[in-house]
């Protein structure tokens, strides 16, 4: 359910205060972009991803990284104040 304060950030994402604290999620999930960017990043295959989160289409799992990567590319730095990672 989208509210006023929901926020399209793609397509198939979106953050919302009420969800999960306003994390990246898929629209109409509570699935976090996070958690589909993290399994990318260990090996697991989009056949994965779809087995863990049923719900999740290819699309969506496009969507994460088309979000991702506009995060790098816009100038955008995030920085994780509780665990940085060393240079």
């Amino acid at each position: 359910m989208l509210t006023d304060m929901t926020i399209r950030l793609h397509k198939h994402i979106i953050a919302d205060p009420e969800i999960c604290h306003g994390k990246p999620t898929f629209k109409g999930t509570r699935i976090m972009v996070w958690q589909v960017l993290e399994m990318l990043a260990t090996g697991d295959s989009p056949a994965d991803i779809r087995k863990a989160f049923p719900t999740l289409s290819d699309a969506d799992i496009r969507a994460a990284l088309e979000y991702a990567s506009s995060i790098t590319r816009q100038d955008y730095v995030v920085v994780n104040t509780r665990n940085p990672v060393p240079a």
